[in-house]
């Protein structure tokens, strides 16, 4: 297991339990899984015979949900097509620890025990089973790990961060996890921002290797690369300008300053020597350039001023329903009688 480090440091905390056993929930997101959803679901039924396994149903057009239910599964329909649309649904539920893991039956349920144990200890927010640790023995395709391993030197380059898995479908998290973090993605570019997040927002990561293995014959991947990958690509750049707006625009800026200074240099040589400007498409561009550049530049610094307050406030409100939250034996200062308002 391999701790990352988060932007804001929080203190360790177990997780809150309102029973004598934590309550887990196992959330399964299907499309056309019938082949393989029934021994998922008799796997970590076998694991975890007092958690919850909930199988969510993306519209499938085989027997999946027959399949789910007929294994014991609570079976949930999620009518808008996409994965993120059925994490955003399975993050309604209430648990303590909530596992998610895809119905192809390549992830092991025997590791489900590693995944919830920093859950359990507090010493993580969310887990990731990776299958690229240098640990696991993965069955994977070779356009596969060479997508995961692009996307995770772009993320590393923008965030500097060390991760080996952005994509993995197999994961652990606090309820204050699910509870907290905003998730808007569609489809599968959903860990992506989960992971993101996460790591803007100050929660701890942890990665426990898995050993992925090949689907059955018969069963297909949803995955469409072209396509998915684009929209992961556009959603790391997406969350990156919205984080770090000075970063971003200042970036984009000062290039543009530069572009400019080229012919507006030439301009300038030219009017020293002959007192006339000779090349005035050329001054019009570099014009341009700059003042564009100087105005991203500008804009980037207030935007930036603007997103640092607002996550402030979002860490305090983050404190503030930690504390409401029922057992948790620490007072409000809203709830304090002897707070007074200065």
């Amino acid at each position: 297991m391999q701790l990352k480090p988060a932007t804001l440091e929080r203190p360790a905390r177990p997780v809150e339990q309102t029973s004598a056993r934590p309550r887990v929930a196992v959330l399964i997101p299907c499309y056309n899984e019938g082949l393989t959803i029934a021994d998922v679901v008799r796997q970590f039924r076998a694991q975890l015979g007092d958690a919850v396994i909930y199988v969510f149903d993306n519209n499938s057009t085989d027997h999946t949900a027959e399949e789910a239910s007929r294994a014991g599964a609570i079976v949930v329909r999620e009518r808008r097509q996409g994965k993120g649309y059925v994490v955003q649904s399975m993050f309604q539920l209430d648990a303590d620890v909530y596992i998610m893991v895809d119905g192809d039956g390549t992830y092991p349920a025997v590791a489900v025990h590693a995944l919830m144990a920093p859950i359990l200890a507090g010493e993580a927010d969310m887990v990731v089973g990776s299958r690229l640790h240098h640990q696991s023995r993965s069955e994977f395709k070779r356009l596969n790990r060479l997508g995961n391993r692009l996307f995770l030197r772009v993320l590393g380059g923008l965030f500097h961060v060390t991760l080996t898995d952005l994509l993995s479908g197999y994961r652990a998290f606090s309820q204050q996890f699910v509870k907290d973090i905003p998730v808007f993605a569609q489809g599968f570019e959903i860990e992506t921002e989960m992971t993101i997040k996460a790591l803007q927002r100050g929660y701890r990561i942890a990665e426990v290797p898995v050993d992925l293995i090949s689907r059955p014959t018969g069963s297909q991947s949803k995955i469409r690369w072209m396509k998915d990958g684009i929209l992961i690509l556009n959603t790391i750049l997406a969350v990156f300008r919205d984080y770090k707006p000075l970063t971003f625009f200042g970036a984009i800026g000062l290039a543009l300053v530069i572009a400019g200074l080229i012919p507006g240099l030439m301009v300038i040589l030219e009017f020293v020597k002959t007192g006339m400007v000779l090349r005035l498409p050329s001054a019009v561009l570099a014009v341009g350039l700059v003042l564009t550049g100087i105005t991203l530049i500008i804009g980037g610094l207030i935007v930036h001023t603007i997103v640092r307050r607002f996550q402030e406030l979002d860490y305090q409100l983050r404190v503030l329903r930690t504390q409401l939250r029922p057992g948790n034996s620490r007072t409000s200062p809203l709830e304090d009688p002897h707070h007074e308002d200065r």
